[in-house]
């Protein structure tokens, strides 16, 4: 039992640290660069006063709500997810579940938001309906996907975060695993003061 455990989490750790990372151009990006566009876009809508669309099905609407209320009540950032029974069930019999999620990114998306998509599979119609409604208002996409490297999702946004397995565990636990990683360096910056320095640097330049 005790190599089965340590094999999972060692896979677990290796798929993070391979996570790939490419931009609208599908250019592959470091890890390190990756994070680095990930946080400043992210931190951004504070200035713009815009916001985060945090969008997925299942266990990827449960990362979704679980990182919109993380990136409010600890990053600081106007966050939100598309996940409430009654505006699911209503969209979804009016207009079709393929369109749940665009819908809402057409009633409360404005330029310049971020609509974070997440999906394990990266083929899920409403959630690629979604992508395309927010590129219509002029908002910003980044993804999270994995099973297959060429899914669609993996190349519809401005930054694309592809996690190489076929299993739902390990695809849906790294999803959550990196919205958190990158939320919380941005925490760390806070509380150390070091959001302040990289601002002042950033100016001076």
């Amino acid at each position: 039992m005790l190599d089965w455990i340590k094999n999972h989490f060692n896979t677990l750790h290796n798929l993070q640290l391979n996570t790939i990372i490419t931009d609208q151009e599908g250019k592959q990006l470091s890890l390190d660069e990756g994070f680095r566009r990930y946080i400043r876009s992210v931190k951004a809508v504070r200035q713009l006063n815009s916001k985060l669309i945090f969008i997925g099905n299942g266990g990827s609407a449960g990362i979704a709500s679980h990182l919109a209320i993380d990136y409010s009540k600890n990053g600081r950032m106007p966050a939100m997810a598309f996940s409430d029974a009654s505006a699911i069930t209503c969209l979804s019999n009016d207009y079709g579940y393929e369109h749940v999620f665009a819908k809402q990114i057409e009633f409360h998306g404005r330029q310049g938001d971020i609509v974070i998509a997440i999906s394990s599979s990266g083929k899920s119609i409403n959630i690629l309906n979604a992508v395309a409604a927010a590129r219509s208002l002029g908002c910003q996409v980044i993804t999270f996907s994995g099973f297959t490297a060429n899914n669609p999702l993996s190349h519809l946004g401005d930054l694309n975060f592809y996690v190489d397995s076929n299993e739902y565990g390990f695809v849906e636990v790294a999803h959550i695993g990196l919205g958190h990683a990158m939320l919380d360096y941005i925490i760390e910056e806070q509380s150390s003061g070091m959001e302040t320095r990289n601002t002042l640097l950033a100016a001076v330049e």
